[in-house]
């Protein structure tokens, strides 16, 4: 399937920068990564930087999925409040959850350091209530966070107006976020791999795999065999076909891309990136040449050509919301896109194995809105399962979880 449509400016602005071969011998490693995106690069790089042979086998192009359809906003903030995942779960997973992803900006920082030019930048988060009804919610859920002391500030109507020029009766303001180029990450984290002596390769295509009590044997499709010791799938939504039980429910989401605006025009928006309260929710931030991304409008629409004949209707309507939102922008469209993910019904996503296949073969998967943050916590807790070391978040982040 295809996750991206038309012309995502990551791929655009960065081109294909560095030339990976398809596989054409059979080959043996610790662990094969399959999915050549930031969650298959962040996995590899945390395993080989520990001692793991891995390989990295993508079907397309790298980082030609998912990655390039991004809008990389880094949040701690899940899909789902922390009050809510307090109901579900209780109060104690529900600010682990919350407290490790951000740890995870964190984390992506460093990564970032090691690699350099990845337009990594942090930022303010903006969450305001778009309906006066939510405003109670979020004034709840502000006092939860601070009891657990994360760096927030709930900002009243004058304040909003002032600050931010928005007309709203609540916000949180959280000093806790950032920013990336997800496609150039993905990249150079890959390209430095190949370099230490891993191979990456793509254009190769998974047919099939079995695993045993010891090993597991994957076939391409141009017949090529990789024997590994564990094998983490990291397609994204397109784990899906190799499980029966249906864990998670596609969406797409539409995104575009201003041409630059002045640094005075943005103000605050510069480094704020800002998202609302309504489901699906409008968000949006700015990159390091001054431009505006904007997304939301998301739908349950996963096939390539009916959701690509949307784009330019979704970018339509996004305009117009967030000129309505800041009338003072002079917003320009320069490119508009859509990608394809998987998100759950709590917000959280699954990271190891499941039953179907036995403990050899992990999954990384349905991440909603926070594919960065949770791509880097999982290659930590996938090298934990591999390792046999306990991870705080190995129970949440479970399969089983379906089952309570």
């Amino acid at each position: 399937m295809d996750l991206k449509s038309g012309y995502p400016f990551w791929a655009i602005k960065n081109g294909l920068m560095h030339a990976f071969p398809p596989l054409k011998s059979d080959l043996r490693c610790d662990v094969a990564i399959i999915g050549g995106g930031i969650t298959g690069a962040l996995i590899a790089d945390e395993l080989a930087a520990h001692g793991h042979e891995v390989a990295v086998v993508e079907q397309r192009d790298i980082g030609w999925g998912s990655s390039a359809a991004s809008t990389a906003l880094l949040q701690y903030e899940i899909d789902t409040h922390m009050l809510d995942l307090a109901k579900r779960y209780g109060e104690a997973d529900a600010v682990l959850a919350y407290r490790q992803c951000a740890e995870a900006i964190a984390m992506l920082q460093d990564k970032a350091r090691g690699i350099r030019d990845v337009d990594f930048a942090w930022a303010d988060s903006l969450y305001y209530a778009s309906k006066y009804r939510h405003a109670r919610v979020l004034r709840d859920e502000f006092n939860l966070r601070l009891k657990h002391g994360f760096q927030v500030e709930l900002l009243e109507p004058e304040a909003l107006q002032e600050n931010y020029r928005i007309d709203a009766p609540a916000a949180i303001l959280s000093h806790q976020a950032a920013r990336i180029d997800p496609y150039r990450m993905a990249y150079r984290l890959l390209a430095r791999l190949e370099k230490r002596g891993s191979p990456v390769f793509d254009r190769t295509h998974i047919a099939e795999f079995h695993a045993t009590s010891r090993s597991v044997t994957l076939r391409t499709e141009g017949g090529q065999t990789i024997r590994a010791n564990h094998v983490v799938l990291a397609a994204g939504y397109a784990n899906q076909h190799w499980l029966k039980q249906k864990v998670a429910q596609n969406r797409s989401s539409y995104a575009f891309i201003s041409d630059p605006i002045e640094t005075d025009t943005l103000g605050p928006l510069k480094d704020t990136m800002v998202w609302e309260s309504a489901r699906p929710y409008l968000y949006m931030r700015s990159t390091g040449d001054g431009r505006l991304l904007i997304g939301g409008e998301d739908d349950s629409v996963d096939v390539p050509a009916r959701r690509d004949a949307r784009v330019e209707k979704k970018a339509r309507i996004l305009h117009r919301k967030v000129t309505k939102l800041f009338p003072h922008l002079p917003l320009q469209l320069a490119f508009a896109w859509a990608g394809t993910f998987a998100e759950t019904r709590d917000g959280l996503p699954f990271f190891g194995p499941h039953a179907q296949h036995g403990p050899r073969i992990h999954f990384a998967m349905a991440y909603g809105g926070n594919g960065i943050t949770y791509s880097m916590l999982g290659a930590d807790l996938l090298r934990a399962l591999i390792e046999k070391r306990r991870h705080p978040l190995a129970a949440l982040f479970d399969f089983k979880r379906l089952e309570r």
